[in-house]
C-alpha cells in the first residue's frame, strides 16, 4: 500500500524551515529563504532563519471557525502523528517524526505541560483553543533549549497580549449529540490587558460508553510596571508582567482505551504562571502545574478496579539575551524544575532537576548562518546530561537556502515507566533516561512570491529507548530499554499562493525504523506513521466566506493506508458568522489506536457572534 502515497508525494511533502505554515489564504507573499522569521517564545527568543532547523508555524487565529481544537491544526503538519480515541482531541497522544508518544514535548508559553504520570495526558492543554495565538512545532531534537522529553521536537502553544476590546461567542450542534459553547472576551488599554476564554464540548458518543465532556477556562493578565518606552529602538514591553491562571476538566468514556471494558475517565487540573520582563533583555518565570487522573475499569462497577493518580510540577527560570555586535548574539540561563505524585497504583514519588544554557548564534547580513548551544542538567540522584547541539544554513542563491544540523536529545522515564503494574502490564524502577542524537539536512527554495517549497532528510540514533515489549502474547508488557531504535526519513512540503485568496499546502512525511529484535512483540516503539500525506486548501470568497478542505493519507507500520477528508466554510466578516464543518466525509472506519474504534462521519454547524470596540 505504499505506491499511493509515494505518487502523492512527488507533490506533497513537508519540512517548512524558514518559512512558516499558514492558514490564512489572505497572506500577499511567502518570505524569501533570506528573509528572518522570528519565532519567539518565553523559553528564549530564538530566530529559527539563523537557526536552520525544520519547524512549522500554525495560526489558529486565521481559521477560529473552520477548526475546533488544537489537534485539528496538529494534523496540518505531516510530520506530527496524532492517535486520539474519540473526537474533540479526547486523550490523543502526540507524535514527532516517528517517535513514540513520550518522546515530544508539549508547551504552553515556553513552560512544560508534559504530564509527569504518563504521555497519553501530555494534549491535555489546560486552555480553550481561543486563547491560542500561535503553535510552533519544532521537528527533531529541541533538548539543547527545553531539556528532557523534547527527542522527536518540541510544539509550544502560544497565547498573546490583545491589541483590542472585543467579545466572540459561539454556539454549535451535530450528530452523536454533539454541543459546542466557546467563549472569548478580550480589553485593551495603554497599560493594561487582558483575556478571559471559555470552552464546553460534549458529545453522547458514537457508541456505548463513548461520550466525553471537555471543558476549559483561562484568564490571562498583561500590565506595564512602567510607561512604554517612547523610543522606536526599545521595547515596548521592557517592564511588563504577564499572570495566566487555566482549569480544565475532562470525563469520558473509555471503551476500548485499555481492552474490551466499559471503562471511565476524568481528567481535571489547572495551571498558573507569571512572566515579569526585568528590563529590555531580561525576563523571569515560573508556573505551577496540578493534574489529576482517575480511571475505573468498569462503569458499572466502579469498585472494583480503580486507579487516581494526582501530580504536581513546577518551574522557574531566569533567562537573558545580549547582542555581542551587530551579526552576533548570545542567550543563557538557568532553570530549575521539580515534579510529584500521589497516586494509588504509582506510590509517593518526587524529583528535581536544575540546568543551565547557553546559546550562540551567527547572523551576518551574508550567505553563513550558525547557532551552537549547550545544555547541562543536572538530575536527582547525582546525575547529569549534557545536551549540545549545533545548525548551519547557507545561501546558494537568494531563493535556494541549505541547510543543516545536529543535536543531543533525552528523556527521563515517567512515573508510570517505573512504578506501574496490573495482570497487563508492569513498570520498571531500573529502566535508565532516553538519550538520543539527532541528524538532519535540507533545502528550501522559494522561486517567487507564490512558492515555497522545503525538503528535509533525517536521521535520530536513540539509546536506551523505553517501550512495553514481551516475547510471548500470553505475557503481561514489561517496560524496558531498548537500543538500536533508529529513525530514518524525509519531509518535504509545497506551499502555492493560488489567485484571488487562495492556498495550496501539500506535504508528506516518510519514516522508517530498524526492524525490532526477532520475535520482539512491541506496544508502542515500533508501532508508527510510516507515511503521512496530506492536502490543505484554504480559499476566500465573496469577501465575507472563507472555506477549507483537508485530505489525509496515513499509513501505519503492519496496516494499510486509509484516508481522511475533511470540509469546512464560515463567514469571515459581520457579527453574526455561520459555520459549518463536515468531518470524515469519507465514511472511513479506521483505528489510531489498535482496538480503539474512531467516530464516522460527524457534522458540526452553529452560529457566531462577535464585536469589536473601535
Amino acid at each position: 500500500m505504499r505506491k499511493p502515497l509515494l505518487l502523492l508525494s512527488v507533490c506533497a511533502t513537508h519540512a517548512f524551515a524558514q518559512s512558516p505554515v499558514s492558514t490564512n489564504p489572505q497572506q500577499t507573499a511567502l518570505p524569501s529563504t533570506e528573509a528572518a522569521v522570528n519565532v519567539t517564545s518565553a523559553i528564549q527568543p530564538m530566530l529559527l532563519s539563523g537557526s536552520d532547523r525544520s519547524f512549522v508555524v500554525l495560526d489558529p487565529e486565521a481559521t477560529a471557525l473552520l477548526n475546533d481544537n488544537v489537534t485539528d491544526y496538529l494534523r496540518m503538519d505531516a510530520s506530527v502523528n496524532l492517535q486520539s480515541r474519540a473526537g474533540n482531541g479526547v486523550q490523543a497522544d502526540l507524535s514527532i517524526r516517528g517517535t513514540t508518544f513520550e518522546q515530544s514535548l508539549v508547551l504552553l508559553n515556553g513552560f512544560r505541560i508534559n504530564d509527569p504520570e504518563t504521555g497519553h495526558l501530555n494534549l491535555d492543554i489546560p486552555i480553550p483553543l481561543e486563547a491560542i495565538s500561535r503553535v510552533d512545532v519544532l521537528h527533531g531534537s529541541g533538548s539543547t533549549f527545553f531539556g528532557s522529553d523534547a527527542i522527536g521536537g518540541a510544539i509550544n502553544l502560544i497565547t498573546a497580549r490583545p491589541s483590542r476590546t472585543s467579545v466572540t461567542a459561539k454556539a454549535g450542534f451535530g450528530n452523536y449529540g454533539s454541543e459546542e459553547q466557546h467563549l472569548q472576551a478580550t480589553y485593551a488599554a495603554s497599560r493594561f490587558a487582558g483575556e478571559l476564554a471559555g470552552s464546553r464540548d460534549t458529545s453522547d458518543g458514537f457508541m456505548v460508553d463513548r461520550g466525553y465532556h471537555s471543558n476549559a477556562l483561562s484568564s490571562e493578565t498583561w500590565f506595564d510596571l512602567r510607561p512604554h518606552p517612547s523610543s522606536q529602538s526599545a521595547p515596548k514591553d521592557a517592564w511588563t508582567t504577564d499572570l495566566l491562571f487555566a482549569a480544565s476538566d475532562r470525563p469520558y468514556g473509555a471503551n476500548q482505551f485499555y481492552g474490551a471494558y466499559d471503562s471511565w475517565e476524568r481528567a481535571k487540573g489547572w495551571f498558573a504562571s507569571i512572566q515579569q520582563q526585568l528590563g529590555a533583555r531580561t525576563i523571569g518565570q515560573f508556573a505551577y502545574r496540578r493534574h489529576s487522573d482517575l480511571f475505573v475499569l468498569l462503569n458499572d462497577n466502579p469498585q472494583y478496579y480503580r486507579n487516581n493518580h494526582l501530580d504536581g510540577a513546577w518551574e522557574g527560570a531566569l533567562r537573558r539575551t545580549d547582542d555581542v555586535r551587530h551579526d552576533l548574539s548570545i542567550s543563557y540561563g538557568l532553570e530549575a524544575d521539580g515534579d510529584s505524585i500521589h497516586s494509588s497504583n504509582l506510590g509517593l514519588h518526587a524529583r528535581n532537576e536544575e540546568a543551565g544554557y547557553v546559546s550562540v548564534a551567527y547572523h551576518p547580513q551574508g550567505r553563513f548562518t550558525a547557532i551552537a548551544g549547550a545544555r547541562e542538567e543536572g538530575l536527582s540522584g547525582g546525575r547529569s546530561v549534557f545536551s549540545p547541539s549545533l545548525a548551519a544554513g547557507f545561501s546558494l542563491t537568494k531563493t535556494l537556502r541549505l541547510r543543516a544540523s545536529a543535536g543531543h536529545g533525552f528523556r527521563l522515564p515517567t512515573y508510570t515507566d517505573l512504578y506501574y503494574s496490573d495482570p497487563a502490564s508492569i513498570g520498571n524502577p531500573a529502566l535508565k533516561p532516553e538519550t538520543s542524537w539527532s541528524y538532519e539536512g535540507g533545502l528550501d527554495w522559494t522561486p517567487g512570491g507564490r512558492y515555497t517549497f522545503s525538503a528535509t532528510g533525517f536521521r535520530l540514533q536513540q539509546k536506551n529507548s523505553i517501550d512495553y515489549s514481551k516475547y510471548t502474547l500470553a505475557a503481561p508488557w514489561q517496560a524496558t530499554n531498548i537500543n538500536d531504535l533508529n529513525l530514518t526519513g524525509a519531509e518535504s512540503s509545497l506551499h502555492i499562493r493560488l489567485p484571488a485568496t487562495q492556498t495550496l499546502q501539500l506535504r508528506y512525511t516518510a519514516v522508517q525504523a530498524a526492524p525490532p529484535p526477532p520475535g520482539l512483540i512491541s506496544e508502542y516503539a515500533y508501532n508508527y506513521a510510516a507515511q503521512d500525506a496530506n492536502l490543505l486548501y484554504t480559499a476566500s470568497f465573496w469577501k465575507q466566506w472563507i472555506a477549507q478542505t483537508e485530505l489525509g493519507v496515513i499509513q501505519r507500520t503492519g496496516h494499510t493506508a486509509y484516508p481522511l477528508w475533511d470540509l469546512s466554510i464560515a463567514r469571515s466578516s459581520g457579527r453574526i458568522k455561520p459555520y459549518l464543518r463536515l468531518m470524515n466525509l469519507s465514511g472511513t472506519g479506521y483505528e489510531e489506536i489498535v482496538g480503539v474504534r474512531m467516530q464516522g462521519r460527524t457534522v458540526m454547524g452553529g452560529l457566531a457572534y462577535s464585536w469589536t470596540r473601535n
